[in-house]
């Protein structure tokens, strides 16, 4: 059977877990798919909600809900669970609650009673927990799509993904969950705009917690989208009613309470490590957190991660204005994407590095302006379309072959499907990726044939082999090394 893709970062849960709120009893994962507050819930964008998307984009309807990523028969899903930030939502102004253009968006898919909820609760680590147990109801119970019974299940190690996977038969599939978090103020920090909150003693507890779940987390993203004084983060919102308050921390290092967190994160005992996602980091936090796995952690093989991330084409942190390709111009040159010298850098540790599906991200205005194509049919768009995420992994290929690398084993997906995304038009869904991928054989086959490119022999794959590297390979060797 053909494999379809590894997601290396994606939140099914976020929509159907935010609709829970409006039902009684709360934080309810409901079996029936029908139900909105199901993560089997299906709901693919029709017509209008494209054309919405097209305009506004905005994306009310369902990317990796189960039924989906069942359906698109993916076999392994790396998930992301993230106690939703207080500071997108703003205060009270003139009595009223306000919403922003953004919290609009999302009030589409998470309903205003878990908006009401964010507001009002005061504690991330209780809404990571509820979020964890929102997966554990539905764990191994059967759902039936079509002529197949699914099953997901959390799993511990690439041991049982691969026990799930042998499983699986042609009426019964089973779908493995590997748990990652997104933000590490999901310990307690952050809940405050303007003053820290953070406890240390109680931020190191509420991770030897987490260590000791029964599905413990692959990883985490350090940062996210506001100051969690744990460490800098980069620049990642743009409408003014909210960019405001990415300013406190913005562009920041890591904080003496962050080295602590790091250190309890990365300790190994009884093989409790947790690995650091370094997407959203600010530079300077990436480049002292690069400096910490050079000295402190020099001889322990530490895989640097990108859940969720795209190059900008430019040299390195340091040297931010210099570009060296001729695809450089392809690219977002903003500083939550990744320089050059980093992906040689990831390469370099057996790291991984998730291409993200988002427009905002994956290419320059430009590029995506020019991948624009009117009154299309649906092979001239995905065709069009396959150009921004060739052109990533061209680039990327091409600063490891130049440095004598292989360069097809360090890109994979890492979605951000039903994050804050604006997905790449035409893959609108996890469904989408099987639509697009002989596209992008098409591409990298004709890259191969260029007279221009200058691969080093043991570069020269197929094409196929280079996009099924991406899809699922690199992602499934990475698992099978680091999730033990």
């Amino acid at each position: 059977m053909k494999r379809a893709y590894i997601d290396l970062h994606c939140h099914p849960a976020l929509k159907p877990y935010g609709k829970s709120f409006k039902y009684e009893p709360t934080k309810q994962n409901h079996l029936n798919a029908g139900r909105k507050n199901s993560i089997w819930h299906y709901s693919p964008p029709n017509f209008l909600e494209r054309q919405v998307n097209k305009i506004l984009t905005l994306t009310k309807f369902t990317q990796t809900d189960l039924s989906a990523l069942a359906k698109a028969n993916c076999q392994v899903v790396v998930i992301s669970l993230y106690p939703f930030e207080k500071h997108f939502l703003k205060k009270r102004m003139l009595g009223f609650k306000f919403v922003s253009d953004i919290l609009t968006n999302l009030a589409a898919g998470v309903s205003h009673s878990r908006i009401d909820n964010i507001r009002s609760h005061n504690s991330y680590f209780q809404d990571l927990k509820f979020e964890y147990d929102y997966y554990l109801q539905l764990d191994n119970f059967a759902q039936k799509i079509g002529d197949v019974t699914y099953t997901y299940r959390m799993t511990n190690s690439f041991s049982e993904v691969e026990e799930n996977i042998a499983k699986s038969t042609d009426t019964r599939k089973i779908i493995s969950l590997v748990p990652t978090i997104e933000g590490a103020h999901a310990f307690e920090t952050g809940l405050l705009l303007d003053k820290n909150t953070g406890d240390e003693q109680t931020v190191l507890n509420n991770i030897e917690e987490v260590k000791n779940w029964g599905h413990k987390p692959l990883f985490i993203t350090l940062a996210h989208h506001f100051y969690n004084e744990i460490c800098g983060h980069a620049r990642s919102i743009n409408i003014g009613a909210i960019k405001d308050n990415q300013n406190r921390g913005l562009n920041t290092d890591i904080t003496d309470l962050g080295f602590k967190v790091i250190d309890k994160l990365l300790d190994n005992t009884n093989n409790k490590r947790i690995l650091i996602d370094v997407k959203h980091m600010s530079t300077a936090a990436r480049k002292t957190y690069y400096h910490l796995l050079e000295t402190q952690y020099a001889n322990q093989n530490i895989p640097i991660i990108v859940s969720h991330g795209a190059v900008n084409g430019k040299r390195s942190i340091k040297e931010w204005d210099q570009k060296d390709a001729a695809l450089s111009d392809q690219f977002s040159d903003i500083d939550i994407n990744f320089y050059d010298a980093e992906i040689l850098r990831i390469a370099k540790s057996k790291g991984i590095f998730g291409l993200q599906l988002d427009e905002r991200r994956i290419g320059s205005k430009k590029a995506v302006k020019s991948s624009r194509i009117y009154m299309p049919n649906k092979k001239s768009r995905l065709r069009n379309k396959s150009e921004l995420i060739w052109n990533q992994i061209q680039h990327c290929a091409e600063i490891l072959n130049k440095n004598n690398l292989f360069c097809w084993e360090t890109l994979a997906i890492g979605s951000d499907f039903d994050g804050i995304v604006n997905p790449i038009k035409g893959i609108w869904t996890s469904e989408n990726l099987k639509d697009i991928e002989p596209y992008l054989v098409e591409r990298a086959d004709a890259y191969l044939k260029d007279p221009q490119q200058d691969l080093i022999p043991t570069n020269q794959i197929s094409a196929q082999e280079i996009i099924d590297r991406v899809l699922f390979l690199n992602a499934e060797t990475f698992l099978k090394t680091n999730f033990k």
